[in-house]
């Protein structure tokens, strides 16, 4: 049973993360000859001001 963990700040919206879903799900079911019953994907969301990129939190980026 494939477990795919995908860590991104919120901010996506339902439909975008249905699509990415399905079709992240597509490929694993493809290249690893398994039923898509058998894929779990988990999507963590974080804020923004809990995600730094070169150590400036992306929160404080968009200011």
């Amino acid at each position: 049973m494939p477990v795919v963990t995908i860590t991104m700040a919120k901010g996506r919206s339902v439909a975008q993360k249905k699509q990415m879903a399905e079709e992240i799900a597509g490929t694993i079911t493809r290249v690893l000859d398994v039923p898509i019953e058998r894929v779990t994907i988990l999507i963590h969301e974080l804020e923004k001001e809990n995600i730094a990129l070169s150590g400036i939190l992306i929160s404080e980026e968009q200011k």
